[in-house]
């Protein structure tokens, strides 16, 4: 099936956030009578051929957001992506590696990606085309760091192939701000509302009561209400998303905030 995705921006909304689902049935009608006789009767039905060990052929392309790169072979790389209406996406680009390509692949990158694969449980081949290029951020330290935990925790937390439309344009908006805020004053807030709904969209969504004040009340916007946010946050993520193997990637986290204390100190 193919599929095209388009950009649109939106603002992160505070606490309450559920991710929306869709349910999608199919039914069959028939119908019956009485057979027919002589030159009338119907020709007889026939039979349904047994399946085969190959579905359909997937191909997807749409925009997509660059969530991390990973080497393969001499020459590859293996990207994960976030779509709007397919999630997660994984994908072997072939050159991946290359002085060409690698670029394209620069995690934040906002690309159109065309996924090709046999069957659904064979790794698709995948090829990218540059929309938006955030390697320019990657020259300052505090954007760079925010860019690598939100891309970070996307790809550790969200299964593959499940659809959150709204952690894509939510993620699409807070990579916006980095690049857009001339500070991080600009952008801090909203990296922790992204936080708050990653945890609402996965089921684990903070009580109301528990809820920091730069969370509920849109004015709040001290340094202290926002540090007192991602603590909570913080605490939630390593307890509820972040465990096992996906822990190491909190230690992205550590960094950015340290270095959002001391720049602000």
């Amino acid at each position: 099936m193919e599929r095209s995705g388009q950009h649109s921006p939106v603002s992160l909304l505070g606490p309450g956030l559920r991710r929306g689902s869709e349910k999608r049935g199919e039914a069959e009608g028939g119908g019956s009578g009485k057979q027919k006789r002589g030159s009338d009767a119907d020709p007889p039905a026939v039979p349904t051929p047994p399946p085969t060990r190959y579905s359909p052929a997937m191909h997807l392309r749409t925009t997509a957001l660059i969530l991390g790169v990973r080497h393969h072979g001499e020459h590859g790389a293996i990207v994960r992506a976030l779509t709007p209406e397919d999630g997660l996406q994984a994908g072997y680009v072939r050159g991946g590696r290359s002085s060409r390509i690698r670029p394209i692949l620069q995690p934040a990158n906002r690309v159109v990606g065309e996924w090709r694969a046999r069957t659904d449980d064979q790794l698709a081949s995948l090829t990218v085309e540059l929309v938006t290029s955030r390697a320019p951020l990657y020259a300052e330290p505090l954007p760079a760091l925010a860019l690598d935990w939100v891309t970070a925790l996307t790809a550790a937390a969200l299964p593959e192939a499940l659809p959150y439309p709204r952690l894509y344009l939510a993620l699409d908006a807070v990579i916006e701000a980095i690049a857009l805020a001339p500070a991080a004053r600009g952008w801090a807030l909203t990296l922790a509302r992204y936080e708050q709904l990653v945890l609402a969209e996965l089921g684990y969504g903070l009580d109301d009561d528990a809820l920091p004040r730069a969370l509920t009340d849109p004015t709040a916007d001290d340094w202290c209400d926002v540090f007192a946010a991602l603590r909570v946050l913080g605490e939630a993520l390593g307890a509820q998303i972040m465990v096992d193997r996906r822990a190491v990637t909190l230690e992205s986290r550590a960094r950015l905030i340290d270095r959002l204390k001391r720049a602000v100190a």
